[in-house]
Parts: C-alpha cells; structure tokens; sequence
C-alpha cells in the first residue's frame, strides 16, 4: 500500500484516524503501532518478521551500549548490530547484485537468487543505526520499552519512503505529544499538497517521460535530439514532486497526530551549485551520510588527499544506497566529481545567473545518469542530448507532445520553486492588515485541501487523467 492509493487514502487512513482520535491518550501510540504494522505488513506479511527482528536487535544492542561498563563493552554491542544490520541490508539489497558481477566475470555461478527486496529496508535500517550510533554516543537514552522503538521504526507516515527521521527528533513526542487544531489543520494541508502533487503533477509528468524515452524499448535509440532533452526535462521534474510528495504526505501525517518531523527537501533546483543542491535535496539522507560518515571519517578537517578520500566514499555509498545498479553507482561517484571540481577549480567564482544554470545542467545529467540502469539506453540518451544519435533534431510527435503539456510543464517548473510559498506568506501578512485579503485568505485556506484531495482522487480513479490537457494549443 502506498499513500497516493484509494485504498489508503479513503479507507485505510479514515479508519486510523477514526479511531486514533476515539480512544483515550494513553491508548494512542498502541493504535498508531497497529496501524504501522498492518500498513507495513499490506506489501508482505513475511517481511514484517525482517523489521521487528532488525528492531530487537537495535533496541538489546542500544541497551548494551547504554549498560556497558568499558568503552570497549560499548564499541562492541555497538559493532554488533551495525553489523547485524548493514549484513541483512547487505543479503537483501545487494548479494544479486554481487553474485551476478561475479557471475559475469567468472562464469559463476550460473543462476542468481532472485532475492525479492523488502520495502522500506533502506530508510528503517539506517534509522536504527542512527539510534544506536546516537545511544553510543551519548546523545539520546535507549528506550526501555521495545514497542517504543517499534513504533518509531514502523510509523507508517515515514517507513517507506522517508523522510529518514532521526530518533532524537521524536523521542519527546512518542510519549508526549500534544496536538492542537492548528496542528491537525496543517497536517491535513500538507498531506493534501503531498498527495495531489504526487498524483496529479508526478504521475503526469512520468507518463510524458515515458511516452518520449520508454525504458527497455527500441523507442530509447530511435528519438530525436528535442525528444532526449523535453523527456529529461519531465523526468527531472517527475522525480522531485514524487520524492517531495512523499515526504510532503509524510510531514503531513505525522502532524495530524503530534508529530514534527523535519523538512527534506527546500526547493533544490532553485540551487545555484551542486553544493548547495544536496543541502536542499533530501536533506535527511545527506545529513545522515554526513553525521554518520563523513565525519567520522575526518571531513574536511584533514588532509587535502584525505579530503577527496571521504567525498569518494562518501558519494559512493550513496549512489549504492540508491539501488544495487553500476548506474547509481555512478551517479554517486558523478556528483562527487562535481563537488570536488567546485572546491578546488569553481570555488564559488560564478555569477548568479550562469552558476544556476550550471547546476541545473549537472544535475539534469546526472538524471540521466539514475534513470537508465542499462549502459546501452543511457549511452544512446546521452548521445542523442548532443545531437549525435543521427535520428534528427525534432519531429512531429515530440512538437505535438511538447504543445499538449506545456501547461503542464510551466506549472510543474513554478511548483519546483518557492512562489506558491511566497505568496501565500504574501496573503497572509496581508490578511492581518487588510478586511478583503482576509477574506480571500480565509477561503482560500479553506477550500484548497478538499480541491486538492478531489484532484487526487479523479488523477489515481484514472491514470491518464491529466487536467492540464485541457489548456493546450
């Protein structure tokens, strides 16, 4: 199950709500627990078993640490279940991908497993590791009760898709939390944005994607220069208002019931380096990478040669965080390339104006770069991007196409900017001064999450509903 369903949205998620706000206070954490697990559980049940043993060998190792006596006792219960942990991630996410490298070079073995890869692992695994790492060092308190840790492990509003919530930022708030009508509002707004960004704007954005560069098909090598660049374009779009929407619905679920979890994504293609782009691009993920890696491993508070050593492995694990794929691999190993090449050749001399452009540039290519898992597919989009595939530069179908979403393409391109944002604040400093703006506020406010939940519901009812097709040339 996934937020933007039907069945998530009017069935699932009412009847939580429903009844998480019938039942006393003191009951509210057993219901959201259940509802973690049966949400989780919906996708396979077998795999429920995969979080709760990852969750007990977090919460006895975090205990460990927090009784050892020695730093060695310490350092060893904290080995013990990052290695438990990285070792189930490792046999889930990655052991096909290294038998089929190995099977490719040397011929065996023969067959690869087919292991089937449990959703959500990824952001769960690193969660816990942060908690014990924070246990070990002293940050937060290990938390006696193991169906505490469960619920923070399983709250179905983050487990899937992120954001990667640290457990000191709800620590607080699964014993005390307090929801106010402001709150609920909030939350009920955000998820609103979240769930119509994802099923109106991602989802129509995917669908142009994959009319102009189908994956695993002839139509990859055959398009035309304009068709290369228009369906990057789209997918650059596409990936940021999915990735965002989820972590939209996800903030906005957790406020709903008390929950503050922190932004993960402010705007990134606003950016005016690659630098400054994964400080606004998934936020949790870079600052894990960062805590949890990259200074440990040193930083930047080294040697120069030691400096490179750390950006290398630091965006190399990234990539392979990504997907068991040389592709995102590559990726990884790219960006890095780019943040070294702008601390030491760039070192922020560019102008405003051509440093955006850069970094849109960079990171459009390196879209290219995470879409294709094939060498072959991504070879030929690259290709054809400079012109060079031989199969012209424009044609009928992509103009057509081109005409019949811009519309689309212009809202998707302001929605990837903070001027809705601005705006509003806009209106509302001036609902405190002006009657009429107060008025247009109020409304405003009102209607826009019931007309955007409607909006979602007609797109996910049907999946080539598009309404921006009804403003076109």
């Amino acid at each position: 199950m996934v937020f933007s369903s039907l069945i998530f949205l009017f069935i699932f998620l009412v009847i939580h709500l429903v009844v998480y706000s019938l039942v006393k206070i003191e009951y509210r954490n057993a219901v959201l627990l259940v509802s973690s697990l049966l949400f989780y559980s919906w996708g396979g049940p077998q795999y429920l078993l995969l979080l709760v043993g990852d969750t007990f060998v977090s919460w006895l190792c975090a205990l460990m640490v927090e009784r050892a006596q020695t730093p060695q006792r310490k350092r060893l219960f904290l080995v013990m279940a990052c290695v438990a942990l990285l070792g189930v991630l490792g046999v889930f996410k990655y052991l096909d991908f290294i038998l089929g490298n190995i099977g490719s070079l040397f011929g065996v073995p023969d067959l690869v497993i087919g292991i089937v890869l449990p959703i959500g692992i990824s952001f769960y695994t690193f969660q816990l590791i942060s908690y014990v790492v924070d246990v070990y060092r002293g940050e937060v308190h290990a938390q006696p009760a193991f169906w505490k840790l469960l619920l923070y492990s399983s709250l179905f509003h983050q487990c899937i898709a992120g954001p990667i919530v640290r457990y000191e930022t709800v620590q607080d708030e699964i014993d005390n939390r307090h929801v106010s009508p402001t709150d609920v509002y909030y939350g009920v707004r955000r998820f609103c944005i979240g769930v119509a960004k994802k099923a109106v704007l991602a989802n129509s954005c995917a669908a142009v994607a994959d009319t102009l560069l189908p994956i695993g098909s002839e139509g990859v090598f055959t398009q035309v220069t304009t068709g290369y660049w228009l369906g990057m374009v789209f997918y650059m779009l596409q990936i940021y208002l999915d990735f965002s929407a989820y972590s939209d619905m996800a903030i906005g679920l957790g406020r709903m019931v008390g929950f503050h979890y922190l932004e993960n994504f402010n705007y990134p293609y606003m950016a005016k380096s690659v630098q400054e782009f994964w400080r606004r691009w998934h936020i949790s993920l870079s600052s894990f990478f960062r805590d949890y890696v990259y200074i440990p491993l040193g930083g930047s508070h080294c040697s120069k040669e030691r400096y490179v050593r750390n950006i290398i492995v630091v965006w190399f694990l990234t990539g392979m965080w990504h997907g068991a794929s040389w592709n995102y691999i590559l990726w990884g190993l790219y960006f890095a390339a780019f943040l070294l090449l702008e601390k030491f050749v760039i070192r922020g001399r560019l102008p405003k104006v051509p440093a955006h452009m850069y970094a849109l540039v960079v990171v459009l290519m390196g879209w290219v770069l995470f879409r294709f898992e094939n060498f072959g597919e991504m070879g030929a989009a690259l290709v054809g991007m400079i012109g060079l595939a031989g199969n012209g530069f424009t044609s009928l179908e992509v103009h057509t196409l081109f005409l019949q979403n811009i519309f689309l393409l212009v809202f998707c391109i302001i929605a990837c900017t903070n001027l809705g944002k601005w705006l509003h604040h806009r209106l509302f400093v001036a609902a405190k001064r002006n009657d009429a703006a107060l008025l247009v506020y109020s409304v405003l406010e009102a209607v826009t999450p019931p007309v955007l939940l409607i909006l979602a519901a007609i797109a996910l009812s049907g999946a080539s509903y598009n309404p921006f097709i009804y403003f076109q040339f």
